[in-house]
């Protein structure tokens, strides 16, 4: 019985191990660092850097598990880490000074990690439930994190600013981790900023969506994927974040354009209901959300965000082509650039941006590939869910630099890696078809 017991339990494999990136990016706050290192080394990203090593390893051998041969995704994250490379060599060639040479040394880091984890995911990651195990647990921890912040929104009360953990310090961001705009707080859930956090809820929406769809056609319980679902949307909301509701509305037309009508249709149907009812609950919610777009060209924000657009040209003009180096244009010694496109080109040249824009292209691409290839429902809806997050990656960056936030920046990453995984995963699948039917 023992040995039958064994045999039919799940051993640990790359999606476990991917599990345990996920929980420390989205539930322990993004405010922490590791204490006994001397550079920001926040715990997802140390594990993200030993899930490199072991990929590393891994390849080495062939008995494993880790996939073999090319993959769409994974050429464009080597190209991304090889302009980045690039753009540190000439950068660090010439003078630096050190506040930004130091910079520069712990963001290349950075992005070598995030790129090594989405490689992990593609390669590790070889089926299409263990991928719905990693996603599941995404969405729970990302409904906990929307918890978070509903607390916030309501009471005012950050319950994150309370959490000690040993081995770990408070890294102050200079950000607030309760804002307010008009008579409102806005959350930040257990990351940095309301931005950022209302990005990252309403990446999680598509696939709680999925997940209420699987559970019905199962026959298994939905109340926790509603639940999910309903808490995500209302954060992203509540986060009173024009990209938030930019990618709300992305999210929803992707759904309904490529969902099966039967299911699209009555989802937006759905969305509609909860936006309204929303507004109903919380008095004034629909004024200043309507506020922050009709009135746009007078909100000090948003010319805020446009009036360093002449200065950064300038910027662009002297390192045109790869750029002054990555994480050199500091927010405190420059200003601040809330377009991720714009500050890729200040510091990585256009052939960084084109790498960049590469990255997400690619990641649609992959998924809508992954989709056309399969016959399993699983498959294609995730494959559905991944496009609309990439889109909503996307144009979010347009709208903050989002690079700059460790969060935001490891879902992209993560979903990216996970469009990648899904289309070898529909290639395998195609491949035992063909297999069967010859």
């Amino acid at each position: 019985m023992a040995d039958e017991r064994r045999l039919t339990q799940q051993r640990a494999d790359g999606a476990t191990l991917v599990i345990f990136y996920v929980l420390a990016l989205l539930v322990v706050p993004a405010r922490f660092t590791i204490a006994f290192v001397p550079i920001t080394l926040p715990p997802a990203l140390f594990v993200a850097l030993c899930l490199a090593v072991l990929w590393f390893a891994a390849h080495l051998v062939d008995h494993l598990g880790l996939a073999k041969g090319r993959n769409t995704v994974r050429t464009l994250l080597g190209v991304y880490v090889m302009l980045h490379l690039a753009t540190y060599a000439i950068a660090t060639r010439r003078y630096l000074p050190p506040d930004e040479l130091s910079v520069s040394d712990s963001a290349l880091i950075r992005i070598v990690a995030m790129s090594a984890l989405a490689v992990f995911v593609i390669d590790a990651i070889r089926s299409g439930e263990r991928l719905s195990r990693m996603l599941k647990v995404m969405v729970g921890c990302l409904t906990f994190g929307a918890f978070i912040g509903l607390i916030q929104f309501g009471l005012g009360l950050d319950l994150a600013s309370y959490v000690t953990l040993p081995g770990l310090r408070v890294q102050d961001n200079g950000y607030s981790a309760l804002e307010s705009r008009s008579i409102f707080f806005r959350p930040a859930g257990t990351v940095n900023h309301p931005i950022e956090f209302g990005l990252v809820c309403v990446l999680g929406v598509p696939f709680a969506a999925h997940f209420v769809f699987q559970a019905k056609d199962r026959g298994e319980p939905v109340g926790r994927w509603w639940t999910a679902l309903s808490l995500l949307s209302l954060m992203a909301i509540l986060s009173l974040s024009r990209t938030a509701i930019i990618g709300l509305v992305v999210t929803g037309v992707v759904l309904g354009v490529l969902l099966p009508r039967h299911r699209g249709l009555p989802l937006l149907g759905v969305g509609a209901v909860f936006l309204g009812g929303a507004s109903a609950v919380v008095p004034g919610l629909f004024g200043t959300v309507t506020s922050m777009f009709s009135n746009i060209e007078d909100d000090p924000s948003f010319q805020g965000r446009t009036k360093d657009y002449d200065g950064a040209w300038l910027e662009i003009a002297k390192h045109p082509w790869l750029g002054r180096g990555f994480g050199t244009f500091l927010p405190s010694k420059y200003t601040i650039l809330d377009n991720q496109y714009l500050l890729t080109m200040i510091e990585n040249g256009y052939l960084g941006l084109l790498a960049y824009a590469l990255l997400f292209l690619g990641g649609i691409f992959a998924a809508l590939r992954a989709r056309s290839l399969s016959k399993d429902e699983n498959v294609r809806g995730l494959a559905v869910c991944l496009v609309g997050a990439m889109l909503t990656s996307a144009l979010g960056a347009a709208t903050f630099d989002s690079l700059s936030f460790s969060v935001a920046t490891g879902m992209t990453f993560l979903l990216i890696g996970t469009s990648g995984a899904l289309l070898r995963i529909a290639r395998q699948e195609a491949r035992q078809l063909v297999s069967s039917a010859r």
